[in-house]
């Protein structure tokens, strides 16, 4: 398995996530007939509407079936109202989606989809046919489960071709990156440009530390108790991106990054509006909040948007010749693994029971990981002992790449979880590499991307939902409830 952290290679991997989350995910729920005349005015008379979108409608039933199916996962789930409202608000943009999808013509043939099936089949080392079975098992039925992973394959189709083939990224954008990456880890001291005059064109250096938070009161309250805490340790002589580590460290869903030099449309109008007075090397004023919980964000820098030609004249030849591109030496890590995938009948618990078991039998030296990785890791490299070869920064997502940077060569890990499953972690060895300027400019185009598609993402949900024609009715009742 690959654990690259670039977005097509998380989407080709959700394929198979999504198809055996569907397969539990939809366990519990009833087959829902096909939308025609007579079907649709039975789910109106049963189930009742939870909201007209556009042509076409979301059911309360629609709502019972996915809170039924993060119960099933073993999701911790808040107990009051706000539940029913954020997963309404999510079907809703799903269904916006495919309705927009239809109309843009991107399908999946029935040929396409019984393949896709296949693969996740062979994934699970069922055939076809035994895999049929176990979804008719689950308590649904196998038109459903095709139905629902056809709709997941539209989905991410679209929003792929709707966003990912629109972003562009110049060459400006790369050697900024670039520059910027480098002067982060040479510990700043590049020299800073000089600020905007009053009406001049700026560029904001921004890093932010984002804590997420779920729907639930008590989630929120507790991401903003922890927002509120890092923006008070901020505010004193702590390094911030030091700050996010160690915060990420301890909660591995933090996150923190350096955003680089944008000019104000280019940063989120949330954070643009919390910085806008904040000078350089000072922290905003307050813990922004967002609809994915709360930023606590620092401006590094403003500077004036200096054009090249000007930049040109103003250099002197030893500064052009310190701005050329060179190869840098980087650390890589030789490491391996052992996954336990995400799938139907393996709860979180058992997981992390299952590899902490493992965990403590190669720190006493009862069992091999090479051998205990062969026997149980469920990827491509089990065959290889778990081997996942050199890796260096980014190579890996994020979750993975912080727990093994942590360790000593020989150390094993405790399990740590991914988007892919449970992973136990053990470094082999490590070494200093050239990273070369064509592998740079790579790296730097990829990570451009990913920041670029979250927003443009998020803009582009903003939109749809903004331009489509939605009146909820009744989202508080679940679907066995008579409306109020």
């Amino acid at each position: 398995m690959m654990l690259c952290s670039a977005r097509l290679r998380k989407i080709i991997q959700s394929l198979f996530i999504c198809g055996t989350f569907l397969l539990t995910a939809f366990a519990s729920a009833q087959d829902v007939p096909k939308a025609n005349t007579t079907s649709d005015s039975k789910i109106r008379n049963i189930d009742g509407v939870a909201a007209v979108v556009n042509t076409g409608y979301v059911t309360r039933k629609d709502i019972d079936d996915r809170i039924a199916a993060l119960k099933k996962q073993g999701a911790k789930l808040p107990d009051d109202g706000s539940l029913r409202k954020a997963i309404l608000e999510r079907l809703i943009i799903e269904k916006i989606q495919l309705q927009n999808a239809e109309q843009e013509g991107v399908i999946v043939s029935n040929k396409e989809l019984d393949k896709i099936i296949a693969d996740i089949a062979a994934k699970n080392k069922l055939s076809y046919a035994e895999f049929k079975e176990k979804v008719i098992a689950s308590g649904s039925t196998f038109d459903r489960y095709k139905q629902l992973l056809r709709d997941d394959i539209i989905l991410s189709r679209y929003r792929e071709r709707e966003v990912e083939g629109k972003i562009k990224i110049s060459d400006a954008e790369v050697d900024n990156f670039i520059a910027e990456r480098t002067r982060a880890t040479s510990g700043g001291g590049a020299p800073r440009s000089a600020p905007a005059a009053k009406g001049e064109l700026e560029e904001i250096d921004v890093a932010q530390i984002f804590i997420p938070a779920d729907a639930g009161v008590s989630s929120q309250a507790e991401a903003k108790k922890q927002a509120d805490k890092l923006l008070r340790e901020a505010r004193g002589d702590a390094d911030f991106l030091q700050l996010g580590a160690m915060a990420a460290k301890d909660n591995p869903k933090i996150k923190f990054q350096e955003l680089g030099y944008r000019t104000p449309e280019r940063l989120p109008q949330l954070f643009y509006e919390a910085i806008r007075n904040t000078g350089s090397g000072q922290v905003a004023n307050a813990v922004v909040k967002s609809p994915a919980g709360f930023h606590v964000l620092k401006v590094l820098d403003r500077r004036a948007v200096v054009s090249s030609s000007s930049q040109q004249t103003s250099s002197t030849p030893q500064e052009a010749v310190s701005n050329i591109p060179q190869n840098i030496m980087i650390t890589q890590t030789l490491a391996r693994h052992i996954l336990l995938r995400n799938r139907a009948g393996l709860t979180d618990q058992d997981a992390e029971r299952r590899l902490a078991g493992y965990r403590d039998q190669v720190r006493a030296k009862t069992a091999d990981f090479g051998e205990l990785a062969k026997k149980y890791s469920e990827d491509g490299s089990a065959s290889n002992g778990g081997n996942l070869g050199w890796m260096g920064p980014g190579d890996l997502v994020p979750e993975f790449e912080q727990a093994m940077n942590r360790l000593q060569i020989g150390e094993v890990s405790n399990p740590v979880k991914t988007e892919f499953g449970w992973h136990l972690i053990q470094v082999l060895e490590r070494r200093e590499a050239q990273l070369t300027v064509e592998k740079q400019r790579q790296f730097a185009k990829a990570a451009i991307r990913e920041k670029k598609f979250e927003q443009a993402y998020q803009d582009w949900l903003r939109e749809l939902r903004d331009t489509a024609t939605v009146k909820i009715l009744n989202a508080d009742d679940a679907a066995t409830s008579a409306p109020r």
